[in-house]
């Protein structure tokens, strides 16, 4: 897909972030000369373009209290996997929940990520989801966070005006 000079602009703007006020894209259009729908319907395009996958929100969790975070792996067969993955995705208390290729040295191939304030609280959790999943009989990881070294949105632009990114990805 081709950028425009203006969807480059707008794309610079967007990885700030949207502004947290009542009409964030009239703000965003102020700051790159555009009305509110224009904004609103060059984000579509270049949604539906593949440039922009998502909108998504950026928990700054540490900040919030949340200093007992773990991301659990399963060692789920093949067969299993969709479903355990779709009842792991289910429950509220799971905030991340994806599938992965397995590796040689690291055969888990199910991943998700509880947030807590107390680690034995967190260490519940992984008990009940292990079990409404049922994922008690697969082998698994409990990796806790120890330290928080980056947390982005997404970034279209290695440097000013260079696109790191022009289209649809694999």
């Amino acid at each position: 897909m081709e950028l425009s000079a203006t969807d480059r602009r707008l794309l610079a703007e967007l990885e700030r972030g949207l502004p947290l006020v009542p009409r964030p894209y009239a703000l965003l259009g102020a700051r790159v000369g555009l009305p509110e729908a224009e904004v609103m319907a060059r984000l579509r395009r270049l949604r539906d373009g593949g440039v922009v996958r998502r909108f998504g929100l950026v928990v700054r969790h540490r900040r919030l209290g949340y200093r007992a975070n773990a991301m659990v792996v399963w060692d789920v067969p093949e067969v299993r996997v969709r479903a355990a993955g779709l009842r792991l995705a289910a429950l509220p208390f799971v905030t991340l929940c994806y599938r992965r290729r397995r590796h040689p040295a690291w055969p888990y191939n199910l991943y998700c990520m509880i947030h807590g304030r107390v680690r034995a609280a967190v260490e519940e959790r992984i008990e009940e989801a292990s079990r409404l999943a049922g994922l008690r009989s697969c082998p698994r990881r409990v990796l806790f966070s120890r330290r928080c070294f980056k947390q982005t949105g997404a970034r279209y632009f290695s440097a000013p005006g260079a696109p790191a990114h022009a289209g649809p990805g694999p």
